[in-house]
Formats: structure tokens, sequence, C-alpha cells
């Protein structure tokens, strides 16, 4: 497989997981903004901070504006983090390797990028209607990976897809996890109850699992622990990982690239940093620093990783 065809199938799985991971962040908040038992209306800041590149400017005037927050982030054609750059990268890297997708796939980014351009969605954004649009296209994306893990040959080209959206994964799940955790200065004896941690579990579809899995009330080291080390939780950061090292196994397998063990070593670096770890080693070390460090070192195997297989300097 070429590089190129590798590299533009990589990145329309990033770009997907990434569109789902916000949707359901956005379905979240947008849930809360509407809740009126609230002292003061929740503010938009944390999210624009974290995924967009909104300036101080920008945010000042949208974090207070639920459906403003909504239409930049997900339809304005200036911001180039909104939902909509997204997919139209994630259609760009659909069509260049459209030879090594299946026909479904291919329909399938196409419908979830022409209702993220329709000039339409942002007057639903406004008004009563912007709950039921996060909703069906959350449902898009979701019918995007079944239609693809139904239809997509167990080729090369899948498995990079599959890389793709483990790292996008890993990446969205470190990202929320840090603003909860830095809210309580990463004090995990902190005593927040379930209410406070609900939002970050179903920002990240974990709020069910969470009520089956645990039945003590110390919720902040239950939340870290879920979040961290559940291998039963698809957006752990465990699972990803495994999921990952999975993939990774098979691409080297099928490509015998000269640098394969120094990949091996990169990711059992960072692997072996979550498989040995627990909640006393993240007391120790602190939940800011341990965060930290995973963040860096799977941007550090991303980089190995793309360079081995992309061509990238």
């Amino acid at each position: 497989m070429l590089s190129r065809i590798a590299d533009s199938l990589y990145w329309l799985d990033r770009y997907m997981e990434r569109t789902d991971g916000v949707l359901r962040i956005l379905r979240t908040e947008y849930v809360l903004s509407l809740d009126k038992g609230n002292n003061s209306m929740p503010s938009w800041r944390p999210v624009l901070k974290t995924f967009t590149q909104a300036d101080e400017g920008q945010m000042a005037t949208l974090e207070f504006d639920t459906a403003k927050s909504l239409q930049f982030i997900i339809a304005d054609a200036e911001n180039t983090n909104s939902l909509r750059a997204l997919l139209t990268r994630a259609r760009e890297n659909a069509r260049g390797a459209q030879d090594h997708i299946t026909k479904e796939v291919w329909e399938q980014v196409n419908h979830v990028y022409h209702t993220v351009i329709n000039p339409v969605i942002e007057e639903k954004l406004k008004g009563h209607e912007a709950l039921a649009l996060l909703d069906s296209m959350t449902e898009m994306v979701t019918l995007y990976k079944g239609v693809t893990g139904s239809t997509m040959p167990r080729s090369m080209g899948w498995n990079f897809m599959n890389l793709g959206k483990y790292i996008e994964r890993a990446m969205i799940t470190l990202e929320v996890t840090n603003r909860y955790f830095n809210e309580i200065n990463f004090n995990l004896q902190d005593t927040k109850d379930i209410l406070y941690w609900r939002q970050l579990l179903l920002s990240l579809s974990g709020y069910e699992l969470h009520l089956k899995t645990y039945r003590n009330t110390q919720y902040t080291l239950n939340v870290a622990e879920q979040v961290f080390f559940n291998r039963q939780f698809t957006r752990s950061i465990r699972y990803s990982l495994d999921k990952i090292g999975h993939y990774l196994d098979d691409v080297i397998d099928m490509n015998n690239p000269a640098e394969k063990e120094l990949l091996k070593r990169e990711f059992g670096r960072l692997r072996c940093k979550i498989k040995y770890a627990d909640l006393d080693q993240i007391k120790q070390q602190s939940p800011e620093k341990f965060i930290a460090d995973i963040r860096l070192n799977l941007l550090q195997f991303n980089k190995l990783l793309t360079q081995v297989f992309f061509s990238y300097a």
C-alpha cells in the first residue's frame, strides 16, 4: 500500500473519531445548559478552549451564548477546528483513498459531510431543534462506524484506520479527563459526588457502565479507575492502548519496516505506563503529571508511527 493511501485512511478515521467525540461532549454540555436548576448559565469556555482555537475575544463573546457556541464549533467555515472543517478533511481523505474503502463507507462519510454544510443547520442550532440535530449527527457517525466495521475488508487499510481511531480516542479521553480533574486540582481524595462526575462520564458514554460496575461512593477514585484502567470501558486509556497494540502488530507483520523494533519499544514504554500502573501510583505521581506523561508519550509514538509509515519529515 502506498504511504499516501495509508495516510489518508489513518486520518479519515481520526477525523471521524474526533467528530464523534466532540458531538457527544456537545450534547452533554447542551443538555446541562437547559437545566433550570443551575444557579447560573454554564460557560462554554472549557469546550471552546479544548476543541477550537478561539482567541480570548471570541471566547468572551461566545461562552454564555449556547446557539452561537454550537454554531461556531459545528458549522463555522472560518473555524479551522469546527466539525465542518473536520468532516471536510475526512471526506477529502476518503476521496483520496476511494479505491481502498467500500462504497458504503464513502456514502456515509458523504452523508455526514452534506448534513454539516447544509445552510439550514445554523437555523436549527438557534432553536429547539438543536438537540435533535446533535442526536441525528451522532447517530450518523455511529452508523459510519457500523458500516465501516461490517463492510471493510480486514486488510492493511483497515489496520491503519483503526490506528487512527484509537489514537484519537485516547487523546480525547485524556483531554476531557484532564479538564474535569483540573477543576478539583487533581486531588483524588476530593469527595465530589456522582452528579459532578456524571458530566464527564456522559461525555465519554460511560455513565451507565459506571453505575453498573462501581458500588461504593468513592466516586473520584472510581472515575479515575474507569477512565484510565477499565478494560471493559471502550473509551478508557487501557482499552484504546490495547487496540492500538493489536493493530500495530498487524501493520508491522504486513509491512516488516526496518524500524519495527523501534516502534515496538516506543509503544511498549507507553503501554507499560498504563498496564502496570494503579491508583496508588497515580496518587504518588499526581494525576496531572500522569496524564501529561501519557499524552506526551502518545504524541511521541504517533510522531514515530507517521514518520515510519507515511514518510513524514
